[in-house]
């Protein structure tokens, strides 16, 4: 293990140094840009130099988890008096945004741990649990994950089979989630689940209760330095302190995904930004036909159209995390910034994996992972699909997913 830990990739060195077509840096702030310059330096040093190796070999690296921690990528948005950052949204967005360009997986780690996990204790859970759990978590010496999806209710939450039963000092909770990042190695578990009259409620499950397993998912093609896995609940006695007493429902998973889906929208821009700062160098310095490829006129329109979608990306995310420290950002116009980010980072991977011709396929360059990564981030938290209908019934009124 430890081999593989320390081992670097033969890429070549991280010499990213930002996109910003429309001065857009000139709408943060000091801090906000200090933030994010303090994160870009991080995933040179701590993630750029073992990425492709820990990918190759679908290894999660657990070092990470502290490292992340002392940085600050958990829970940012978090108030300081439950150890997060006390930042705003869009320093939250910056933050994920520079740990997606080193990779899809890595950011997944950060933010299923500050905005799944994390943001339902604060926002929903006692003052109890806020003081026991979001600390730690807060400095990665406790790592969490999320349980909402289910083997047979993707995006139909609602249907969910988990279930728990008042059995008077405790609850019994029985069900699996399955697709679960950070599963194998979390220590708690916030999971979802309905009592008895069908009611959705949050509760804390913690490794080491009798009957909680969390079986590893093998065999994935796509963010495969992100460890994933089942949450299997075989009558599991939870503590009634454990029930998150804030808020019941539906909404309240998917209130937590909307704080996800946010970061998503700044991830996957800095794989965008990442894969078309690797084109423009690799279209100047390969020749072919006596001269750089970046010379030919089909080179020029695919960097050319990638720029332009980045730009459009980055006022994107930029307004929305204006309405969202206003308070004002709806679940809607959350969804239209990760569809529309997603799909525009997976078509830029694919457009760069091409520039680098054959090249573009090895761990030499990050393209082909990115491009794989985002095949998964285009599914998760909403498929590319689902959010198209979701503004679809805001624009008609009329839902068409039921």
């Amino acid at each position: 293990m430890a081999a593989i830990q320390s081992k670097q990739s033969s890429s070549h060195q991280d010499l990213f140094e930002g996109v910003d077509f429309y001065l857009v840096d000139e709408l943060f702030t000091e801090e906000q840009i200090l933030i994010r310059n303090s994160i870009r330096d991080f995933v040179k040093k701590e993630v750029s130099p073992y990425i492709e190796s820990w990918a190759q070999d679908a290894h999660f690296p657990p070092e990470i988890v502290p490292k992340f921690g002392e940085v600050g990528a958990f829970g940012p948005q978090i108030p300081t008096a439950y150890g997060g950052g006390g930042l705003d949204y869009i320093s939250y967005g910056l933050i994920m945004q520079e740990i997606e360009r080193g990779d899809s997986g890595m950011r997944s780690t950060a933010s299923v741990q500050g905005s799944l996990v994390m943001y339902p204790i604060y926002k929903m859970g006692s003052e109890a649990q806020k003081k026991k759990y979001l600390p730690p978590l807060a400095a990665g010496k406790m790592l969490g994950c999320f349980g909402l999806t289910e083997p047979d209710h993707g995006s139909n939450p609602a249907g969910m089979k988990t279930h728990f039963k008042d059995m008077g000092d405790h609850y019994l909770l029985n069900g699996s989630k399955m697709w679960i990042s950070n599963a194998p190695h979390a220590d708690i578990a916030v999971i979802w689940a309905k009592n008895e009259e069908g009611r959705v409620h949050g509760l804390i499950v913690e490794r080491g209760m009798e009957g909680f397993s969390t079986p590893e998912t093998h065999g994935k093609w796509s963010l495969r330095a992100s460890s994933t896995g089942e949450l299997v609940f075989d009558n599991v006695k939870v503590p009634k302190e454990n029930l998150l007493p804030g808020k019941s429902g539906l909404g309240a998973p998917l209130m937590c995904l909307d704080s996800a889906r946010y970061g998503i929208a700044w991830g996957s821009l800095g794989a965008a930004m990442d894969c078309f700062d690797a084109a423009r160098r690799y279209a100047k310095e390969r020749i072919q036909f006596g001269k750089p490829i970046g010379s030919f006129q089909l080179v020029q329109k695919k960097l050319a159209e990638m720029l332009t979608e980045i730009t459009k990306a980055q006022l994107l995310v930029w307004r929305l995390g204006k309405l969202m420290n206003e308070d004002k950002a709806t679940s809607t116009q959350i969804s239209l910034a990760k569809r529309n980010n997603v799909a525009m980072a997976l078509d830029i991977a694919r457009e760069a994996r091409q520039i680098h011709g054959a090249m573009g396929i090895t761990g030499d360059y990050s393209l082909m992972r990115h491009m794989m990564n985002l095949e998964s981030v285009i599914t998760y938290e909403g498929t590319h699909d689902i959010h198209l209908l979701i503004l679809g019934q805001e624009i008609t009124g009329i839902q068409a997913f039921k």
